[in-house]
C-alpha cells in the first residue's frame, strides 16, 4: 500500500518519542511505501487533490531518522490512506488542509476524517459527553467565572480551548488575588472562551492518555506532574508510568464509540483525570511508544492493521 503523512518537518521528529515517526517505521517493516509532505504541499487542481511528496525511509537513529528522497506530485485519489499528523494548534493552514482532503471522501481513506477534525475543537468535542466529564464551564466572563469556581468547591483549572500541551493552563483559586489575572489572560481580556473545569485531586496521582483505534482499545499510559507544577504533558516534565482500563474508562470509551465513529474519527487520544474526560486529542495523538515499551506490546501495529484492514474493505 502506498500511504502519505501530512506532518511536520522530519527535523522534529524524536526517535523514540514520536507517535508519527512509529507509524511509518510500521508501515515500512510490513512493505508499505511511506511518503511525507508538510501541510503547504498539498494543493488541489481541477477538483483534485495533489501532494508533493517525498518518499520517507525511517530507521531508529537519533540523528537521522527519517531520510527523504526526491519531490514528486501526486494524486491523492491514487494513494491507499493519508495521515493527517501535523501538529496542533489547529490554524489556518490547518483548516484549509482539511478543506482541500475533503474532496477524497469516498475515496481514499483518511486518517482523521477532515470533516471530523475541523469539527472536534480538542477541548470542546468533550462538552458533547458532559456525564463524563468534571463540572466544565465554557466562558469569557470573569464574574461569571469566578461564581463558577465558587460553585464547584472554590478551586477550578482554566485553559485556553485552542491550547496544547499544557500551554496556558492555570489553577484558579477564589482566593488568589492572581484569579482576575489569570482568567483575563486565558480569555484575551474577555473576547475570547476559555474551558473552566473543576479542580480534580487526582491530578496529581496523574494524567491518563487512552489510545483508541476505530473506536478500540490500543494502551494506556499515565502521565504524572512534577510536584512543582499542575500539569503532567511529557514536554514539561511529566513522568510516564504504565496504566491499565478502570470501569470509569470503560464506561467512558463505550459512550464515545458510536459519536467518534460517525465523525470519523479514528484515531484519537482520550484524556482522562480522576475518571473524567477531560480533553479529546484528535489532531495528532501522542503517546503510543511509551505505551509500546511500558506494556511489551505492538500498540502501533494495531493500528496499521485497522488501516490496512479499512482499505481492503473501501
Amino acid at each position: 500500500m502506498r500511504f502519505v503523512f501530512v506532518m511536520d518537518p522530519v527535523s522534529t521528529v524524536l526517535v523514540d518519542e514520536d507517535t508519527s515517526f512509529a507509524l511509518m517505521l510500521e508501515a515500512q517493516k510490513r512493505g508499505h511505501r511511506v511518503d511525507h509532505c508538510l501541510v503547504q504541499d498539498v494543493a488541489i487542481q481541477d477538483g483534485r487533490p495533489k501532494a508533493t511528496v517525498r518518499q520517507a525511509t525511517m530507521k531508529r537513529d537519533p540523528a537521522a531518522p527519517v531520510t527523504l528522497g526526491d519531490a514528486e506530485e501526486v494524486d491523492l485519489h491514487d494513494v491507499d490512506a493519508v495521515f493527517v499528523r501535523k501538529d496542533p494548534p489547529f490554524d489556518e493552514p490547518y483548516h484549509w488542509l482539511t478543506l482541500i482532503l475533503e474532496h477524497l471522501r469516498g475515496s481514499t481513506l483518511v486518517v482523521n476524517d477532515p470533516r471530523g477534525l475541523r469539527d472536534a475543537n480538542e477541548k470542546l468535542y468533550a462538552c458533547h459527553f458532559p456525564e463524563l466529564m468534571p463540572r466544565t464551564r465554557v466562558d469569557s466572563d470573569r464574574n461569571r467565572i469566578r461564581a463558577f469556581v465558587r460553585e464547584v468547591g472554590g478551586q477550578g483549572v482554566i485553559k485556553p480551548v485552542d491550547g496544547h500541551g499544557g500551554e496556558g493552563i492555570f489553577l484558579l483559586k477564589d482566593d488568589d488575588p492572581n484569579f482576575n489575572a489569570h482568567v483575563e489572560t486565558v480569555t484575551r481580556g474577555g473576547r475570547r472562551v476559555a474551558m473552566v473545569q473543576e479542580y480534580i485531586p487526582e491530578v496529581r496521582k496523574g494524567d491518563k492518555r487512552i489510545l483508541l483505534i476505530g473506536g478500540e482499545f490500543i494502551g494506556a499510559i499515565l502521565r504524572v506532574p512534577r510536584q512543582d507544577d499542575l500539569r503532567s504533558n511529557i514536554h514539561v516534565g511529566g513522568s510516564v508510568v504504565h496504566s491499565e482500563l478502570d470501569d470509569a474508562d470503560r464506561k467512558i470509551i463505550a459512550t464515545m464509540r458510536e459519536r467518534l465513529a460517525a465523525d470519523g474519527l479514528h484515531f484519537v487520544g482520550l484524556d482522562v483525570i480522576g475518571g473524567k474526560l477531560t480533553e479529546v486529542n484528535v489532531t495528532s495523538p501522542t503517546g503510543i511508544q511509551q505505551m509500546t515499551r511500558l506494556a511489551g506490546k505492538d500498540c502501533e501495529g494495531q493500528v496499521i492493521t485497522w488501516v490496512e484492514e479499512k482499505v481492503n474493505d473501501r
